[in-house]
């Protein structure tokens, strides 16, 4: 069986998620348009010197989270989470994505990833 793509996990999720997953990874690409995009630990994974941001679809919402959610400035409170370095946004709805939030988080992700090396070693 060969490696899911993004374009497959989408596919296969109910309408609502798939809006859900298909505006977040818009945003994704307009904010970091030479980010590697692949399905890793079952999920779609963006990657540049390492990965910083996952979309994991859920039954009722999408989670968008990024590896060093704990070191990105959220002004708007909009990132949760409990572990000691990931954070997440939970959407239930494709018009709840804070694009300009979301493109904040991805560009400071990036600029952590650079800095500091790959979140995973």
């Amino acid at each position: 069986m060969g490696k899911k793509t993004v374009d497959e996990y989408i596919a296969e999720q109910e309408s609502f998620k798939a809006d859900i997953l298909s505006a977040a990874r818009k945003v994704v690409k307009d904010t970091a348009p030479d980010a590697e995009e692949a399905v890793k630990w079952a999920q779609p994974v963006y990657s540049l010197n390492g990965p910083f941001l996952f979309m994991k679809a859920f039954k009722d919402h999408v989670n968008v989270g990024f590896w060093r959610g704990v070191d990105l400035e959220d002004p708007k409170g909009l990132l949760e989470g409990s572990g000691v370095k990931m954070r997440h946004i939970k959407v239930f709805s494709a018009d709840e994505i804070d694009a300009e939030a979301l493109a904040s988080f991805i560009t400071q992700a990036i600029i952590l990833n650079a800095k500091k090396g790959d979140p995973t070693r």
